[in-house]
This record gives C-alpha cells, sequence and structure tokens, in this order.
C-alpha cells in the first residue's frame, strides 16, 4: 500500500476543476509482477503518457524501453502537495501508477473525490485482498479488510470476534509482528496469522503461525496479514452492538450504565458515515459504541474535565476506535457552523446549562436524532417542557441489577432514568 490509502474529500483540495478538452488522467494498477503483467491496454497507457508518478517501488517496475519521460516519486506527505503537482502538469498526460485495484484504498479514490470520476480513467489489477482469497480458499465477500497504512493499529478491535476471519493492509514490514502483540494483549493469543508477501510476483512467499508463538522476523513490507480470530476462553466478549461491559472502561466511575447505553445507543440509531455529539462525555461510552456500530461512523464527545478528556481517549483507543475526537467543555467547544452538522446529538450532561440545548437543536441537522437522558427532578422536568414544544417521545427507565445480601441475592435498583427521543423535522 501506498501513502496515498487516507483520501480526503475534494472540497479539502483548493484545486480547480479539470477543463472538458484536458486527457484524463489514467491510473494503472500494476501488481507485484510488475510489467510483464500488465494487459495490453496498459502498457499502451504508460506508454502514452508525459509524465507518470507513483512510489519508487511502482515507478521502478516500468522498464526503460517501455516509457523514458520524467518520473516523479510521492513526497510525503502526499495529500497537502498533490494538488500542485498536477497543476504543474496541466495539459499533459498524466499516468499515476497505483498498487492492484487503485480504487481499493488507493489513488484511485482520493483523485475521484478531488477531480471527480470523469476526469480519471482506472485500469485495475486485482487487489491484494482479491489475491490474499484466492490463495487462502477464502471468500472475499465475506472476508472483511481493515487497512492499517496510515491508521492507528486499533482499528482492527472491533473486526474481531472468535471464528472470524479478516484481512489487515500492513503499513510495512513490521505490521504483522504489531498485529500478533495486539492480538496477544486482548484475548486473541490463539488466533493463527497467514503473512502474504510480494503477491503475484516472482518473490511471492506465505508464512504463517500463531500469535501468541509469533517470532518470526520482519519480512518484505509489501505484505497483508490474513486473521483467523480464536478468542481465549477467559476474555471478555465485545461485539460491535453497544451495551459492552461496564469494566471495559477506565475512568473515575462518571459513564452510562450498560442497559441505559444500549438503549440510549439504539435510540441514536447509528448508520454508516454519520456523525455524532456526545455532549458531557463521561468515560466516553456513547460516543465509543456509536463508533464501534460501523467502521465509517464518527464522534465528537464534549467533556469539561481535562481528566476525563484524557480517560476518552484512552478508552477509545483500547476499543478500537481511536477516531473519537474528544473536545472541551460545551458551548465553547461546538464546531463552527461551518463545519458539518451533527447527524445525532446525545445529551448526557449540561442539560441544565442555559443555552445548550438551543444550540444543539440549532445544528442538528434535518432528519437528525437527538436523545437526552436525565437523573434528576430538575433535568427531567426540562425533557417534559421541550418534549411538550418539540414533540419526540419520553420515556423512563430503572435498571435493578442482582447484589449479595448475607447469604442470599437481592436486588438493588440503580437510579431511574427518563430519556426524550425526538427527530428534528
Amino acid at each position: 500500500m501506498s501513502a496515498d490509502d487516507n483520501p480526503l474529500a475534494a472540497s479539502e483540495f483548493d484545486t480547480s476543476a479539470p477543463r472538458a478538452d484536458e486527457p484524463a488522467i489514467a491510473v494503472v494498477g500494476i501488481g507485484a509482477d510488475g510489467w510483464p503483467g500488465l494487459n495490453p491496454r496498459a502498457r499502451a497507457e504508460i506508454a502514452a503518457a508525459d509524465v507518470l508518478f507513483g512510489s519508487r517501488r511502482q515507478l521502478d517496475l516500468i522498464p526503460t524501453e517501455a516509457s523514458s519521460v520524467p518520473r516523479h516519486s510521492w513526497p510525503a506527505p502526499l495529500l497537502p502537495a498533490l494538488p500542485d503537482l498536477l497543476a504543474a502538469h496541466r495539459g499533459s498526460r498524466i499516468c499515476v501508477l497505483a498498487s492492484g485495484d487503485p480504487m481499493f484504498y488507493g489513488i484511485g479514490v482520493t483523485l475521484a473525490k478531488m477531480l471527480g470520476p470523469q476526469a480519471i480513467r482506472v485500469l485495475p489489477q486485482p487487489s491484494s485482498a482479491t489475491l490474499a482469497c484466492a490463495r487462502l480458499g477464502w471468500a472475499s465477500a465475506h472476508t472483511p479488510v481493515v487497512s492499517v497504512v496510515g491508521r492507528p493499529l486499533a482499528t482492527i478491535l472491533p473486526e474481531l470476534s472468535d471464528g472470524r476471519r479478516m484481512l489487515v493492509l500492513s503499513a510495512d514490514e513490521h505490521t504483522p509482528a504489531r498485529v500478533a502483540e495486539l492480538l496477544r494483549h486482548n484475548g486473541f493469543g490463539a488466533s493463527r496469522l497467514t503473512v502474504l508477501e510480494q503477491l503475484g510476483g516472482p518473490a511471492e512467499r506465505i508464512v504463517d503461525g500463531v500469535a501468541a508463538q509469533w517470532t518470526r522476523a520482519a519480512g518484505d513490507p509489501l505484505n497483508i496479514v490474513a486473521v483467523e480470530a480464536v478468542r481465549d476462553p477467559a476474555a471478555v466478549r465485545l461485539t460491535r452492538l453497544p451495551g459492552l461491559p461496564d469494566g471495559c472502561y477506565g475512568g473515575d466511575g462518571q459513564l452510562t450504565k450498560a442497559e441505559v447505553r444500549t438503549l440510549s445507543v439504539a435510540a441514536l440509531a447509528p448508520a454508516p458515515g454519520e456523525l455524532l455529539w456526545d455532549i458531557g462525555g463521561g468515560s466516553g461510552t456513547i460516543a465509543i459504541e456509536w463508533c464501534r456500530t460501523h467502521i465509517d461512523c464518527r464522534a465528537i464527545t464534549f467533556e469539561r474535565s481535562a481528566a476525563r478528556r484524557e480517560q476518552i481517549a484512552a478508552n477509545a483507543a483500547a476499543l478500537g476506535v481511536p477516531g473519537v475526537e474528544v473536545r472541551g467543555e460545551v458551548p465553547d467547544a461546538l464546531p463552527n457552523d461551518t463545519d458539518p452538522p451533527p447527524d445525532a446529538v446525545f445529551l448526557g450532561g449540561g442539560l441544565t446549562q442555559d443555552g445548550l440545548f438551543a444550540a444543539c437543536w440549532r445544528r442538528l441537522r434535518p432528519g437528525g436524532r437527538l436523545v437526552a437522558n436525565a437523573v434528576t427532578a430538575e433535568s427531567e422536568a426540562l425533557l417534559v417542557d421541550w418534549a411538550a414544544t418539540y414533540g419526540g417521545e419520553l420515556r423512563r427507565f430503572q435498571v435493578y441489577r442482582a447484589a449479595p445480601l448475607g447469604g442470599f441475592t437481592a436486588w438493588r435498583p440503580q437510579l431511574p432514568v427518563t430519556q426524550w427521543v425526538v427527530t428534528r423535522r
């Protein structure tokens, strides 16, 4: 994989769209087999180009007799420099080399978002994931793929469950050992790892082993890691569904308990790609479990205590969603009006703070959901008043947990929670 693995939206680039009379950028996928593995059309695109872009490894796969035009290897970081690089060659026939399938975590995705799909012409090769599934005999349609190129390794964690197979796109030759360490430290030491290097090329190599005993030296940087997950019997079972055990969270005990958390995240109804504002983060439970439901879910949590903010970040990393954004006290820390509006808002604290609800309601997008929980009489009275004005549903929950009482068992009540769920029309 290459440094272009984390594409930005087109609006984040300061570049104008190409003119209709400009030649489309050819984005050619190339495998580890290099020039011999390219079909005639891909070779023709490379041969006709005025300039070649790609990683140094990819450029070195093109023989000089096939193309003698200027070659530019990607700078690091790539994304900030990309608009100027392309602008400097505007009007030229540009060919961009990519690993395998350019639209699979590749530069093709970045260019399509940046310039529009009409500005590129993509010639894909099989992706590393496709080749890995072919070697392993795995069904590619049922094999999740997680990239750790430019992303924290912890993003693997939400995908782990006993008996599940997954592929990890490696950042470099050290990724397999880091994956093995992550598995050992998170109750999956018995998992089997298969490292597939230089897939499709003359130097292809496949090695495997068990995470708990992984001692293999670093191999080729161009590799993909296959994981057959086996959960240790004593490990806590964690899923993508809300309601993780309270003991999974570090902190001072300021958290939405598992039962109420389950009902709250369900009421928020996360969908892939949606953004949550979690007001009064505490230990970060709502934002974290929102993001665990899908890899594309995003969350900003607001917490005035600096110590709790640090704990939220630690909890998010430990539970595989390090992308949760942690901010300070509202309303000062709320995003600007020009920033994307939230798809959902959770008010778990600060209900009695003047103007807080109004600020969140104003920014909530039409069709967005707001869920507010109250445990005090004063907060509950506000929810009743708001429901009378804005509609929605009011609910009240009380959870009892069994606890020892002498030699017997008794039910211990937790504080009752009043919940308001409303959709902005």
